[in-house]
């Protein structure tokens, strides 16, 4: 095997990067959003004001504060990511 068969790594491209980097910072910031209204709602139903009763068990559980909150902290680790450099080793 010679060195002409060998591929070269693919060069950086700091605007991919940065497309990439702003594309997942909204995306965060999305889901921090969605986990707010989530967690609101949930809230809202405790006070009944879509009406008498409360939600099920189950959904207090899975579809409540654990559900919002999850969502505004994976949200978070998306949104908090550190910018591209234009060198792509550090």
């Amino acid at each position: 095997m010679n060195a002409k068969d060998k591929k070269a790594p693919p060069a950086y491209d700091a605007e991919r990067s940065w497309r990439l980097h702003r594309r997942l910072v909204r995306l965060g910031q999305a889901l921090m959003l969605a986990g707010a209204v989530v967690a609101l709602t949930h809230w809202l139903a405790h006070l009944e004001a879509f009406g008498a009763g409360q939600p099920p068990g189950w959904l207090d559980l899975a579809a409540g504060y654990p559900t919002g909150g999850a969502l505004i902290v994976f949200g978070a680790v998306l949104a908090g990511r550190k910018r591209p450099t234009s060198n792509p080793r550090t």
